[in-house]
């Protein structure tokens, strides 16, 4: 039986008419959400694109198999439901994961990491930065497995597949070993806390922050700016300093090699004055003056202080520095360090 393309331009404009209504309802409904939930705004702006795509498929699929049931089996209509089925696949898959990293997105949302203690939203960030690259790559996987599988011919040969799936899976394993062992290197670090998006680490002598954590590589950035890109598997296999693993604050060091002469006392009741000229660098928490060493000709001077983060802690360290030479230059010059030399004539 012929098809009647009469009939089926009906059909089709049915098809399209009823798609067309369908994405207006949804569109009013969408609306009316809005105003109770102000991130179904975003929701839907998101998925605006894949959903109309996927509707207008469904329909051509719909129209599609109901013109072939009333026409002839030619190779052209097995060809036309086949790529509908493929694109109703592609279009359900895109819009999934648009609806999966919109949901992760409203957990990223509420982690702020603008403020002072931000421990627990970096590791949010950090874990959620993770499970959005996993959601696209299982979603891809997902998709193409099931476009081969709508093909009858891939159906076929899965027994055969599935027999040799244990030798392939071997040479597989042993040809990406690399690549596995730095994905799950990579899953691993985001959900043991380990290191997060933030923090500040020293690796490979260099000290620096993370700035990207993915599933096979990890960014750290230099504090000259400088980019040092290290594998997965680094983090997971060789030892290195996080300076922020359970909170941000530090202690640090200031320490001048001074001459025997030096008034300390003196200097210990300059240090208040100091540290009140630091602002908002220092924490109020620590602040001491100790003499940790005098051998070699010089007496060696630490001052130890603390500020909310690393960066912070260096600028502090700058600045107390700073201030205590000025202090010893105008307040106690025999302090200043000198070189002494004995001459004896005979």
């Amino acid at each position: 039986m012929r098809v009647s393309w009469t009939n089926a331009l009906i059909a089709g404009g049915s098809a399209l008419l009823g798609a067309l209504a369908l994405i207006v309802l949804t569109h009013v409904v969408a609306r009316l959400v809005q105003r109770r939930w102000p991130p179904g705004e975003r929701l839907f702006r998101q998925a605006r694109v894949p959903y109309r795509v996927l509707v207008l498929v469904i329909a051509l699929n719909g129209w599609v198999a109901g013109v072939r049931r009333r026409g002839d089996d030619e190779v052209w209509w097995h060809a036309a439901v086949l790529a509908g089925r493929t694109l109703w696949i592609i279009a359900a898959a895109w819009l999934v994961t648009v609806v999966l990293l919109f949901l992760q997105d409203l957990g990223l949302g509420r982690a702020r990491t603008d403020v002072r203690d931000n421990r627990a939203a970096r590791r949010v960030r950090t874990q959620v930065l993770i499970l959005r690259r996993l959601t696209v790559a299982l979603m891809v996987v997902v998709a193409l497995g099931a476009i081969l599988l709508s093909f009858p011919g891939v159906r076929t040969i899965g027994a055969s597949v599935l027999a040799s799936a244990g030798l392939i899976s071997v040479v597989a394993a042993l040809a990406a070993q690399s690549t596995l062992a730095n994905v799950f290197a990579g899953i691993q670090l985001a959900f043991s806390d380990a290191i997060r998006i933030d923090d500040v680490v020293i690796v490979e002598e260099e000290w620096g922050w993370i700035e990207e954590i993915t599933l096979s590589y990890v960014v750290v950035r230099l504090w000259d700016d400088r980019r040092m890109v290290l594998p997965s598997t680094y983090f997971t296999t060789t030892p290195f300093q996080n300076w922020t693993r359970r909170n941000s604050e530090l202690l640090g060091a200031v320490e001048l090699d001074l001459d025997w002469r030096v008034d300390t006392a003196r200097m210990r009741e300059a240090l208040p004055g100091v540290m009140a000229s630091a602002g908002e660098l220092w924490d109020g928490r620590v602040s001491l003056l100790q003499v940790t060493d005098a051998v070699a000709g010089f007496v060696r001077v630490r001052v130890l202080v603390t500020a909310v983060d690393a960066g912070t802690l260096f600028d502090l360290r700058c600045h107390v520095r700073e201030q205590l030479v000025a202090w010893l230059r105008d307040h106690d010059p025999a302090g200043l360090p000198r070189t002494r030399l004995e001459v004896e004539w005979d």
